[in-house]
């Protein structure tokens, strides 16, 4: 698979000569919203088996094949050259494509309202032979110990037929924000946990989910231990029934991080305890803050080096959106950006004919662009070059795979790197 970033004069059919593949494949490769109107930084995955790498100055068969992994006789060879044949820049290298790892996927679908919208239930159609766990979001706990269910409509079902586990996620929410009060009685009343344990337990193997997710947040610092007690209690219940159980963890850079979305989060007690983890390293740009990216990779990666130090690497999914927003110039706080797709975004260039930028620090494609009523916007989102750096980010630090929020707005090419990247493990029966 190769990624290409157009450039100025480029069309789809001098793309697709370059790399032997054809403008039809590449068009439904990208769902192109465009395909008649490129813009200048759009990045495009190209269908091949294999990558082609065209050699800059310096370099050498030695440090090509470093790159990719691959010998440099091998590299030779497929291209006809001699070991020791200097390169002359803009060479065009075939690189075969490599053995690859397994890796686990989970995707969030989140329902909305009172019915599923087609769209939505089509998405995880879609998103389905590429992930391991489907994570209808999400069961809500109550004082009780009873639950409120999400809308699951044909979720069980496109599980089953796709061997996806179906994860069961459960929330500390009431009225749709995190309560540290209802996770203060479920963690410290036992007779009220342990009716939210038996509920648990009979509602799961009434829908046939098989991985148990708790996604509590904001819970009071000094319910920490209380969470961890419960966490080994619920797994133990939950073992005996040959069933996971993964938690969902604030994205700390240190055991000791101050502030109420980290300090309930044991790393160390999570990684021991769970047999999975979801780290949600993911909303450093979000709706109501100023504009930048979602996910940087640099402060990702800070996220996770200290995560391993506590944490089991083969644990770990690295949470990732699938998603970007849009904001409003100035930024003013109590403003909303609004969220779009990675489809969305390309089409906003295109209809404003702007270029799409690449921050390499933050390893994510932004633009900007003046809407018809004369206000400046700014727009971050992801593309393949972005999504290709965190599965590169997966590879250098062994983790366990990536977890996506949420399913529903369209990002083609992320499905298809998985599977030139991964073999995804299906766990599913």
């Amino acid at each position: 698979m190769q990624i290409h970033v157009v450039k100025r004069n480029e069309s789809l059919t001098t793309i697709a000569r370059t790399y032997h593949s054809t403008v039809n494949d590449i068009v439904e490769a990208n769902d192109l919203p465009n395909p008649n109107n490129l813009i200048i930084g759009q990045a495009l995955v190209i269908p091949i088996v294999g990558k082609f790498h065209f050699v800059q100055p310096g370099e050498s068969l030695f440090s090509i094949a470093r790159e990719y992994g691959v010998s440099p006789q091998e590299l030779a060879s497929v291209n006809r050259l001699q070991p020791n044949q200097q390169l002359n820049a803009g060479l065009r290298l075939y690189i075969p494509q490599g053995n690859k790892r397994t890796a686990e996927f989970n995707a969030y679908v989140e329902p909305r309202g009172t019915t599923v919208a087609p769209a939505l239930e089509s998405s995880a159609r879609e998103a389905a032979p590429y992930i391991t766990y489907l994570a209808p979001f999400s069961f809500q706990a109550r004082r009780d110990g009873t639950l409120k269910e999400p809308l699951l409509n044909n979720f069980p079902a496109i599980a089953r037929a796709n061997r996806n586990v179906l994860m069961m996620v459960i929330n500390n929410q009431e009225n749709d924000q995190f309560s540290d009060e209802l996770g203060r009685i479920l963690l410290n009343d036992i007779a009220v946990q342990d009716k939210f344990l038996n509920n648990i337990v009979a509602t799961a193997k009434k829908y046939g989910f098989r991985d148990i997710h708790f996604d509590f947040e904001y819970l009071r610092p000094v319910d920490r231990d209380a969470y961890n007690r419960f966490l080994r209690k619920a797994k133990q219940r939950f073992k005996t029934e040959g069933w996971l159980m993964s938690t969902a963890l604030a994205p700390k850079t240190r055991a000791d991080q101050p502030g109420k979305w980290y300090e309930g989060h044991d790393y160390k007690a999570h990684g021991e305890i769970s047999d999975f983890v979801v780290i949600m390293t993911y909303e450093w740009g979000y709706s109501g803050g100023p504009a930048m990216a979602v996910s940087p990779i640099d402060q990702v990666r800070k996220v996770l080096d200290y995560a391993v130090t506590d944490i089991p690497s083969n644990k770990i999914l690295m949470g990732q959106n699938l998603y970007g927003y849009d904001w409003t110039l100035p930024f003013v706080q109590g403003s909303v950006a609004k969220a779009v797709s990675p489809q969305q975004a390309i089409q906003l260039a295109a209809r404003h004919n702007v270029p799409i930028e690449y921050d390499t620090k933050a390893q994510a494609p932004h633009f900007n662009y003046t809407d018809e009523g004369g206000k400046r916007h700014e727009v971050w989102f992801e593309d393949a070059r972005s999504i290709q750096a965190k599965f590169d980010l997966i590879k250098a630090m062994n983790l366990r795979g990536m977890s996506y929020w949420k399913l529903g707005l369209a990002f083609p090419q992320n499905w298809l790197l998985i599977v030139d990247n991964f073999q995804v493990t299906k766990r599913g029966t």
